[in-house]
């Protein structure tokens, strides 16, 4: 018969159980994760303590 079959649906465990590119939950999943990533490096960057420059005595 044509169509869909539901019986070759891919199974998925562990890591690709979250984040595939097949589901819709999946790729929610890897932008929400992408996302993430971005917004931690900016934080880290902005948030990092400043380098003092050295006071010389005179």
């Amino acid at each position: 018969m044509g169509g869909h079959d539901a019986g070759s649906q891919h199974q998925f465990t562990g890591f690709a159980k979250y984040f595939n590119a097949y589901t819709i939950t999946g790729r929610r999943n890897c932008v929400l994760a992408t996302y993430g990533s971005i917004v931690a490096i900016c934080l880290f960057f902005k948030l990092k303590p400043k380098k003092q420059a050295a006071i010389a005595d005179k």
